[in-house]
């Protein structure tokens, strides 16, 4: 833990974490699904359908195409006509089951971006509503997700603000910053998808975490901190030099792991 020593840390920052493949393993909206299908507020074909998007996302990533259009129109249609107090009533089911996916490595990375001082928070694209009481049971500062607009207690398929996907996800963080008085050049993005490229290069300290091949690409290129969260172990492997003090609090406690891997290289 002796590497925790080299981190920078004056000033007031922050660490932002994506939820899908990042913080958790596998897809928010499969879990959604199945909780609301269950609840029979979806159609199984509809459910079906998300089902296989849902997979066919996880095992692809984002590959680019109108994906953004595509993806907000899942997430939007998805609580199309449903009323807010039913959504809200699945967090009963749908948190748990999100918690039994956080990542042990994601958790121990909260907790030493805690002990150093620093806000945190998930951003995501999934609706606020899901995204913040999940936030809230790890401990962290708070959950940014998409808002749905609402008329008469019922989630119209608008928005209220930016998609939180992309480019939406560096005005949400930027807006926080502005006001929470955080540096952006001190603060910590972690990400799995190219699609989180803008917020990655909003922040002075980006983190691939199990990056899809694009992402892993730029990656390399630019010297990032790359880590991969093993699946069946609690051991992160780097992948990459870049500087002590992000890698370190990239792995944290983590750190005799990566010495015994790269002793195996």
């Amino acid at each position: 833990m002796s590497e925790l020593l080299h981190l920078n840390q004056t000033g007031h920052s922050a660490a932002f974490f994506d939820l899908d493949r990042t913080l958790i393993s596998g897809s928010s909206a499969f879990v959604f699904g199945v909780s609301a299908w269950r609840a029979d507020m979806l159609p199984s074909k509809q459910f079906a359908r998300d089902a296989v998007s849902a997979i066919a996302f996880k095992l692809r990533g984002d590959k680019g195409g109108d994906v953004v259009a595509k993806i907000r129109e899942r997430i939007l249609g998805a609580v199309t006509g449903l009323s807010q107090d039913s959504l809200v009533g699945l967090n009963e089911t749908i948190v748990p089951k999100l918690l039994e996916r956080v990542r042990p490595e994601s958790k121990q990375l909260l907790d030493l971006h805690r002990r150093q001082g620093r806000a945190t928070y998930i951003i995501s694209a999934s609706p606020k509503e899901l995204v913040e009481p999940l936030a809230m049971a790890l401990g962290m500062t708070d959950g940014i997700g998409t808002v749905s607009e609402i008329v008469d207690g019922h989630y119209t398929g608008g928005l209220v603000g930016p998609f939180c996907y992309g480019e939406g996800k560096v005005e949400a963080i930027v807006e926080i910053a502005k006001w929470e008085g955080f540096d952006l050049h001190q603060c910590y993005a972690y990400s799995d998808s190219i699609s989180d490229l803008p917020m990655l290069e909003a922040v002075g300290h980006p983190v691939a975490v199990n990056p899809d091949g694009r992402l892993n690409q730029i990656a390399l290129q630019r010297g990032w901190p790359i880590v991969i969260f093993a699946r069946r172990t609690k051991r992160v492997i780097r992948r990459t030099t870049a500087g002590i003090g992000t890698a370190a609090l990239a792995a944290g406690s983590f750190s005799a792991g990566w010495r015994l891997s790269a002793r195996r290289r």
